[in-house]
């Protein structure tokens, strides 16, 4: 079975990030980790090529420090990897659907494709749609449950009120991984020595044939989240309390 799991560099969830300019940020001191939901989705796959053989491909498209996010990966149990490096550090999601169709496509013939269910940097939740619409395959997201057997995955997702639904989808296709389909592993030593020597291919966006240009979506302005207010205690009669609500919100809040 050969699954390829896209991975994104992503700013850790916890670092102190400090905006530069008019839509970056200081990337120089912050710390960058696979995305949290991808690494469910690495856990699945190399869980089923462990049961069913085969190999597991990592594929990400960022700058070169991402080598070091691939090669987490690969200590996790994914065999080799793909980076298409880029420039700048945010990126349409649909030159990135395009840079690893074509970095998949370029590769081999994928009979998965494994990816979070969303990246905790833009939160776009557009890429997994984009590339399972370029390749012309079934996407099934925010995947809990996966059985993959006999030409089909069957996965389970929550849809709400925690209530469930089971979607069946032919191989291959596009799967989105969410927290509670498994407990990543945390890679040994050992792996993490083995990982280093593991096989990266890299191109660069003109390898492949795709005009960054083309991006159908741009990033203008990047604004910190203001202060919040400390809390206020209203006094009063509940009506009066009820009032002064309203008017909080209306002219000083402005949310209605």
């Amino acid at each position: 079975m050969q699954i390829y799991v896209c991975v994104k560099h992503v700013p850790d969830t916890a670092a102190n990030i400090k905006i530069a300019g008019e839509n970056g940020y200081n990337d120089s001191t912050c710390k960058f980790i696979a995305n949290p939901y991808d690494e469910y989705a690495i856990e699945a796959a190399v869980q089923l090529v462990e049961k069913q053989g085969g190999e597991v491909v990592i594929v990400t498209v960022g700058p070169e420090a991402a080598l070091a996010t691939m090669r987490g990966a690969m200590a996790m149990g994914a065999h080799r990897g793909i980076l298409v490096k880029v420039d700048g550090q945010f990126l349409d999601s649909d030159i990135t659907s395009q840079a690893l169709k074509a970095a998949i496509e370029k590769d081999g013939a994928p009979d998965l494709i494994l990816m979070g269910k969303g990246a905790v940097d833009t939160e776009g939740f557009q890429t997994q749609y984009r590339l399972a619409a370029a390749m012309n395959l079934p996407v099934i997201n925010e995947v809990l449950k996966l059985t993959v057997d006999g030409g089909k995955a069957v996965a389970e997702r929550e849809i709400g009120a925690g209530s469930r639904e089971v979607l069946e989808a032919p191989t291959p296709c596009v799967l989105g991984a969410t927290k509670g389909l498994n407990e990543p592993r945390y890679p040994k030593f050992p792996d993490i020595m083995k990982a280093k020597k593991k096989a990266v291919q890299q191109f660069t966006l003109a390898d492949l044939g795709i005009d960054a240009a083309g991006a159908k979506s741009e990033l203008l302005k990047l604004e910190p989240v203001p202060e919040r207010s400390g809390a206020k205690i209203l006094e009063g009669s509940t009506r009066d309390r009820v009032v002064e609500l309203v008017r909080i919100l209306r002219e000083e809040e402005k949310v209605l």
